[in-house]
C-alpha cells in the first residue's frame, strides 16, 4: 500500500496500544513509530509485567503521551479507563501474552489494560506472543476461540525462532503484517 493512502487510513485515528509482558516488547517500539509515522495518535497502556521488559518512559518518549500504568496511581483519575476507552479508534494489544488472553476472555479486569480493555467499544487486535508451548495450550487455545466470538481480532503469532533459541509457534507477527492489519480493521 502506497504511504500516502496509508497515511489517510491512520491519519487523526487514536490508537490504545496496549502492552503486556513479554520479550517481544522490544518490536512494539517500532511498531509505535510506525503507526505513529502515518498519523495516528498512540496512547500505551502498560501492564506490570510489561514494565518489567522495557520502561514506560520509552514508550512515552516515543508516543509524546503519557503512559497509563496504574489504575491506582496518584496523578490518575479513578475513571482514567473510560476517558482512554472513549477516545479510541482501536485497542492493540502488542504483544498479548498468555496471561492477558486469558483475562480478557474472562472479563478479569485488574489492571489498567485490562479494565481499558472491558470497557471498550471499538475493534481489538491482538498480537499473542509466547513460547510454542503455551500457544499450543489447550486452555490458550479456548481463550482465543472466545475472544474471537467476542469480535477480537489476531494477526499471528508465527512460526520462527523464539527467545531461548529454539523454534516454533508464538513468535509476535512482524510490525508489517500487524499494521497490515491495523489498516484492514480501520478502513
Amino acid at each position: 500500500m502506497e504511504k500516502a493512502r496509508v497515511h489517510e487510513v491512520l491519519k487523526g485515528k487514536t490508537i490504545l496500544l496496549g502492552l503486556s509482558g513479554s520479550i517481544a516488547l522490544y518490536k512494539s517500539c517500532d511498531l509505535l513509530r510506525r503507526l505513529q509515522d502515518n498519523g495516528a495518535i498512540i496512547h500505551c497502556l502498560m501492564t506490570a509485567s510489561a514494565q518489567k521488559f522495557v520502561t514506560p518512559l520509552t514508550f512515552s518518549a516515543l508516543s509524546h503521551n503519557p503512559v497509563a500504568q496504574d489504575i491506582w496511581g496518584e496523578q490518575q483519575e479513578t475513571t482514567h479507563h473510560l476517558s482512554l476507552a472513549e477516545k479510541a479508534d482501536l485497542l492493540l494489544i502488542a504483544p498479548a501474552s498468555a496471561h492477558t488472553i486469558s483475562k480478557l476472555a474472562h472479563g478479569l479486569c485488574n489492571d489498567i489494560l485490562s479494565l481499558t480493555a472491558l470497557s471498550i467499544s471499538v475493534p481489538i487486535i491482538l498480537a499473542p506472543a509466547m513460547h510454542d508451548h503455551m500457544w499450543k495450550h489447550p486452555a490458550t487455545q479456548e481463550n482465543v476461540q472466545r475472544l474471537q466470538k467476542f469480535g477480537a481480532h489476531f494477526v499471528g503469532p508465527h512460526s520462527g525462532a523464539l527467545s531461548r533459541g529454539d523454534w516454533g509457534w508464538g513468535r509476535m507477527a512482524d510490525v508489517e503484517t500487524i499494521v497490515d492489519m491495523v489498516l484492514k480493521i480501520l478502513k
